[in-house]
């Protein structure tokens, strides 16, 4: 069994047998927001509080709903974990500012009626729907209690948002003062479901990938990531941008640091999500820079990457997607001339996966990201103003113009 099939079949689905009892018949839930989760990792490049956990503490974390509804349901993980999750008690409200929430908005979460919920290793879990009535592109604070230990926490790395950690049960406490310790990571969120729409049809998209995707660069708690950009532009035409992009994602291999192979992760991260209508999928540069890199933590394995590998992953997704009868669109590898780990052999690589994203006819759609990025002086490059510095992600204007090169026909029709 090849690399890509063996790591398809490995994929975790969404166990249903966690959610609350029997959804009403008049139930219409769709995914608001997800995050991709990791493994927690003593990853050096990102300040995170996922491998020490949390002891009587609560963590208060922000998140972007990306469609309208009048009831929410928290989604949790703890898939990561090696020992039970102990989840003291949880509370959703509208954001005010910073760690503070709209006080008459602020609600308890149950667990099917219980206040806290014990979710085992491996495990995953929804809480009970709220009434919350929420806008699209709105924003609501969680707040999670733990009153022991969590041990590593399941996360996701590279949220460009800030969350918050106070001492003690804050679950009820609608103001900031005591959230005084900050990260930039989600720790044990996994989605937000939103109810009580008029319609039923698929009516998500799905933006899968790596930092590029995650938004690594952009300006934190500005939302400004290109999936971001992208659900704006798509307002009007009542379509929900889901955001599934991990920092340092590979294509073909998993990273202790950078999460699960994208082929492994594509049935949770976009499969299981509720009313996918079409997913863009891009990755493939830490593939590439990964196999030119040290050996360490984060980059083993690290074969030499080549085209056809690429390609081959590629294809795998482009099956999966179809299967599920899930239209998909092939973003181009944007340029990294000029960064630590760029050669002429990982450039070689890079043109040949994008010739056939472009030409190859088997994606249903092409986001030329390359050509809307490139230098015009030299094509390799990334436009100086689209470039965060590094030479590798973008700052807000290059997001946005990855987000303007998406065809929203494509996306609509």
């Amino acid at each position: 069994m090849n690399l890509v099939s063996k790591a398809l079949l490995l994929a975790l689905p969404l166990s249903l047998t966690s959610l609350p009892a029997a959804a009403q018949p008049d139930d219409r839930w769709a995914a608001g927001w997800v995050s991709a989760v990791q493994h927690p990792s003593a990853n050096e490049w990102i300040s995170s509080w996922a491998q020490q956990g949390f002891a009587d503490q609560s963590v208060r974390q922000v998140v972007r709903v990306g469609a309208e509804g009048s009831r929410l349901r928290l989604r949790l993980s703890n898939i990561y974990g090696k020992t039970p999750l102990k989840l003291t008690g949880a509370s959703i409200g509208k954001t005010a500012k910073g760690a503070s929430v709209r006080p008459e908005t602020l609600r308890p979460l149950r667990f099917r009626g219980a206040a806290g919920v014990t979710i085992p290793a491996g495990g995953r879990v929804a809480a009970d729907p709220v009434t919350l009535p929420v806008e699209a592109r709105e924003h609501v604070t969680v707040t999670l209690y733990f009153k022991g230990a969590t041990g590593p926490a399941t996360n996701h790395h590279l949220a460009a948002a800030t969350s918050f950690r106070a001492t003690g049960d804050r679950l009820r406490d609608p103001g900031a003062g005591a959230f005084s310790d900050k990260s930039t990571s989600w720790y044990f969120l996994e989605g937000l479901d939103v109810s009580g729409r008029s319609s039923t049809k698929r009516d998500t998209v799905v933006a899968f990938g790596d930092s590029i995707t995650d938004g690594l660069g952009s300006t934190v708690d500005a939302d400004r990531r290109y999936p971001d950009v992208l659900a704006d532009r798509l307002a009007r035409r009542s379509l929900t941008v889901l955001n599934s992009g991990i920092g340092g994602n590979r294509i073909l291999n998993d990273s202790a640091c950078f999460g699960e192979a994208a082929t492994a992760r594509f049935q949770r991260d976009v499969l299981d999500q509720p009313r996918v209508r079409t997913v863009i999928a891009m990755g493939g540069i830490n593939d590439i820079m990964h196999g030119e890199m040290a050996p360490s933590q984060c980059t083993v394995p690290r074969p030499k990457m080549t085209a056809d590998a690429l390609i081959k992953g590629y294809r795998a997704l482009i099956r999966a997607a179809r299967a599920d009868d899930i239209e998909i669109i092939g973003g181009t590898i944007p340029p990294f001339k000029g960064s630590p780990v760029y050669n002429e052999y990982g450039e070689g690589v890079r043109d040949t996966v994008n010739t056939w994203i472009r030409t190859g006819g088997e994606f249903d759609g092409v986001a030329d990201f390359d050509r809307a990025l490139a230098d015009p002086a030299d094509p390799d490059r990334l436009r100086p103003d689209f470039d965060s510095g590094d030479h590798l992600h973008l700052s807000d204007g290059g997001y946005r113009a990855m987000a303007e090169a998406v065809d929203l026909d494509e996306l609509s029709r």
